[in-house]
């Protein structure tokens, strides 16, 4: 991917988190930190991977996402309005009473969404049935889902794991946010889930290490994972909880709090920088 592209996606990916920032801070509560670790994962599927129109968001031959940690719905709702699925400003409405944009993603509420989510480890197991499906009806759509790190401490992941090695889904590629932190602290203290890349590879998977903030790295990661053939893959993205955002990075304070205005305005300030200093780059 040549510079003025990676520029490009830079500057949705930081959209995407000012989306997900002004959708938490209107609700006065969600899920920043995770949100803003995916943000560049989301923005690279939607706007460069993934074959999709969102003026026919149903389309059966479509490419499906599962946002199996579904608390970060804030990412995903942020990059469905930059991608065109509904308008910006209605992220301002997430959690109201009124709003389709609720707390988790709401199939058959949302446009863009695939499945609802919400029950750590149920959303990855719906996505491998999908690829399932796929493959029993020949067709060649391909699904991504992405999990948390702290998500793995739930077995039904596992069983996953092992539905998906048996029938061979190569057609299935899942993600792991591995920023290391979950609400209680450090996934490693809480429920250690490592080592990560051979517990995948026991349960039969391809299994591949990458950047996630790093556009070409996520990338070579997707285009190996289409190569690899009779087996599902898993994408193990080291990232940084609240990426972007000073006071928020690293801090699993913000795995689940909402910024008050002070802090909102701080947040968008910075991210405005950024993405001024990526449009004077083009």
């Amino acid at each position: 991917m040549n510079k003025q592209r990676i520029t490009e996606l830079s500057i949705i990916a930081n959209k995407v988190r000012k989306n997900a920032l002004t959708a938490v801070y209107s609700a006065a509560s969600g899920h920043p930190g995770g949100s803003l670790s995916v943000s560049d994962l989301l923005t690279l599927l939607y706007f460069e991977v993934m074959n999709i129109d969102p003026k026919n968001p149903t389309d059966p031959d479509r490419d499906r996402f599962v946002l199996s940690k579904g608390h970060c719905a804030p990412a995903l709702y942020g990059t469905l309005a930059e991608r065109g699925y509904f308008p910006v400003d209605d992220v301002k409405t997430f959690r109201h009473a009124d709003s389709y944009l609720q707390g988790h993603p709401v199939l058959g509420k949302v446009p863009g969404v695939d499945m609802s989510t919400g029950s750590l480890g149920q959303g990855v197991s719906v996505a491998g049935g999908m690829a399932l499906a796929g493959k029993l009806d020949k067709k060649d759509y391909r699904v991504y889902a992405v999990l948390g790190d702290g998500e793995l401490e739930e077995g039904q992941v596992w069983e996953q794991a092992m539905f998906a090695a048996h029938y061979k889904l190569d057609n299935f590629t899942v993600f792991i946010d591995n920023n290391g932190l979950q609400i209680d602290g450090d996934i490693t203290k809480v429920m250690n889930p490592t080592p990560i890349d051979e517990k995948f590879k026991a349960f039969g998977w391809n299994v591949i290490t990458a950047d996630a903030h790093d556009f070409n790295s996520l990338l070579d990661a997707v285009n190996k994972a289409k190569e690899t053939k009779g087996k599902p893959t898993a994408v193990i993205m080291k990232s940084i909880k609240g990426k972007n955002v000073s006071f928020m990075e690293n801090n699993a304070a913000w795995h689940g709090a909402a910024p008050n205005k002070e802090q909102y305005d701080l947040a968008v300030s910075e991210l405005d920088a950024l993405i001024k200093d990526l449009e004077a780059s083009l």
